[in-house]
């Protein structure tokens, strides 16, 4: 499991689940949100988003690199969720 530490707690907090693998090279493109490898081919972004245009700015990032979206939902702010489906979140249209 590949992780980095947010260092920016300001905004929406939300997870971005993406088919592949990211890697540590994503963490710097990624400043503020932590990258979390998954066993099943995906990678899950999680992190704070200061508003909706710079989350539609960074789906259409990941979107322009190829990267396909699994799902985009807003999450509370900086707690530990389980990743499971029983997750209890906001569904966002990307």
């Amino acid at each position: 499991m590949n992780r980095s530490t947010p260092s920016q707690p300001n905004g929406s907090w939300y997870e971005i689940r993406v088919q592949g693998r990211l890697d540590r090279r994503w963490a710097a493109w990624l400043d503020g949100m932590t990258i979390t490898s998954g066993d099943e081919g995906t990678t899950l972004v999680r992190g704070p988003v200061v508003d909706q245009p710079a989350l539609h700015g960074l789906l259409a990032r990941f979107r322009d690199l190829g990267v396909s979206l699994i799902s985009v939902n807003q999450v509370p702010d900086d707690q530990e969720l389980p990743n499971h489906p029983d997750t209890t979140t906001k569904e966002v249209q990307a």
